[in-house]
């Protein structure tokens, strides 16, 4: 008998028990279906995290108020100044530059449209250390910053936040906690960085949002972009040693700020996913293994229901080894009819989830 003949009578006898064949490789097309999930999963995540890492600027650094937290408490009360941020500039070699950043949420307005919107005072080079990109019109200047004028620049999101759009908004006066702003530039879309969506965000220069707009000379924030072969251990070492002789800590006291490299917090998410992603190749597996054990006693099975077509076979000539064959054959198309399906659901799992979580 010819392989062809044999997977045709394999086929035929699948179609003759339509249900008995799905339920026997149900087992195998969750098992195909988990592995495809899995995979699709662990590749998201590690192009997710890329992505972040990428949006966060190339070896930037972020130095903050108050130590570590201990049992959801800060342990300090200290705060960040702009003398903070130009001693590191200046005293710590590994830093190439420095982004001062001052925040708040105040009310956002154009026209009719009220938001609460995030607005980041920074210094004119923030784009730069950042790695942000420019989609239309221009950034503001180091002038702009010393004069305190009254411009911004937004992220992707905002002009539709804001009822505009990219083009018409440009030029426009959008009032920030009262205060008038013209929009001289919209930054190409960005993304998730850290725990926040920059494409959300305005960005003011610092001076403006100093004394003009939050009117605190406490910083947020001290982004610290490393010079280039620079190890992040030898930038945070410097970094902590120009905080400590600003703050005056002496030697055993604990910091009364942190230096946190953000890529630690996407290496944690990936992580978790990696464990997760294990723990769905292990239910892979096990749906595989039962799949398999499955087909192995359909195939008992039908062989005891089909003893007479099996007497009749040799009847007529055919070998052990051909009869042994054909059972065989119709195993591997129940295997590859179920691994089919498990391709095709697992594929529509991970189009979904591209979809839907992004």
């Amino acid at each position: 008998m010819l392989i062809t003949e044999m997977i045709l009578v394999a086929l035929q006898s699948v179609r003759a028990n339509l249900f008995r064949a799905f339920l026997t490789m149900l087992g195998i097309i969750i098992g195909v279906a988990s592995v495809i999930t899995m995979i699709a999963i662990g590749s998201g995540a590690r192009a997710a995290v890329d992505a972040q890492i990428d949006a966060l600027g190339a070896s930037v650094l972020s130095v903050r108020a108050g130590s570590f937290m201990r049992m959801g408490v800060a342990q300090s009360g200290a705060k960040l100044t702009i003398k903070d941020a130009a001693a590191i500039a200046s005293d710590a070699p590994s830093v190439r530059a420095v982004v001062p950043e001052i925040g708040g949420q105040p009310q956002t307005k154009l026209g009719n449209r009220n938001e609460n919107l995030r607005v980041v005072g920074v210094s004119a080079n923030f784009s730069a250390v950042q790695g942000y990109t420019l989609s239309s019109g221009r950034l503001f200047s180091n002038a702009d910053d010393a004069n305190r004028r009254t411009v911004a620049v937004l992220g992707a999101s905002v002009p539709a936040k804001l009822g505009s759009t990219e083009s018409a908004i440009v030029g426009q006066t959008i009032y920030i906690k009262g205060l008038a702003f013209t929009v001289i530039g919209v930054l190409a879309e960005k993304g998730a960085s850290g725990f926040r969506n920059v494409d959300e965000q305005l960005w003011i220069p610092f001076y403006t949002a100093r004394y003009r707009v939050f009117g605190t000379d406490q910083l947020d924030s001290i982004s610290a972009q490393m010079a280039p072969g620079v190890s992040v251990e030898r930038a945070i070492v410097e970094i902590e040693r120009v905080m400590r002789r600003e703050h005056q800590i002496l030697p055993g006291k604990d910091n009364d700020f942190s230096i946190s490299d953000p890529r630690q917090f996407f290496n944690v998410r990936e992580a978790a996913a990696n464990i997760f992603a294990i723990l769905l190749a292990g239910i892979a597996s096990i749906s595989l293994v039962v799949g398999g054990i499955g087909i192995m006693n359909i195939m008992l099975v039908t062989v005891t229901e089909r003893t007479r077509e099996i007497g009749i076979r040799k009847a007529l000539g055919a070998s052990r080894r051909n009869i042994m064959l054909q059972f065989i054959i119709e195993a591997m198309v129940l295997c590859m009819l179920g691994g089919l399906a498990g391709i095709l659901l697992g594929s529509g799992i991970a189009a979904l989830l591209a979809k839907f979580v992004g």
